[in-house]
């Protein structure tokens, strides 16, 4: 997903380029905002955390881009290819190093294991839609 701050900076082509640069296949994407409710129910798993309120008003605050990724080992591929949570941690031509300019608006959100891909592309795309 590309987060509300990347895309009001107009970083959806130069991202998307980096993705296909790094030979991800785009299975299904759309352009789309969250409301309130979708970001809570989305980052849910994190309700019990502090940053919980500011990250559903951040998900919320504007458009972003969805997309269902595929490569072999997707998952672990595209973590290490968008880079660290923190961009300042993040390595040198990660997209979170060259987009992202905090630890809540690092450009890019990533699944964190198989199981949270499928149900994340579930939440934003029916079978339908994917390709």
């Amino acid at each position: 997903m590309i987060k509300p701050m990347a895309v009001q900076k107009g970083y959806i082509g130069p991202i998307l380029a980096k993705i296909a640069e790094g030979g991800f296949r785009i299975a299904a994407m759309k352009y789309t905002k969250l409301t309130q409710e979708q970001a809570k129910k989305f980052y849910e798993v994190h309700k019990e955390r502090p940053f919980y309120n500011d990250l559903v008003n951040f998900m919320s605050s504007g458009p972003i881009v969805a997309a269902i990724l595929e490569k072999d080992n997707a998952v672990q591929a595209y973590r290490d290819f968008i880079g660290a949570t923190n961009p300042a941690n993040a390595e040198a031509g990660t997209i979170r190093a060259l987009y992202g300019t905090s630890l809540e608006k690092n450009a890019v959100h990533g699944s964190d294991s198989d199981e949270n891909a499928q149900i994340e592309a579930s939440f934003f795309f029916a079978q339908t839609e994917r390709y």
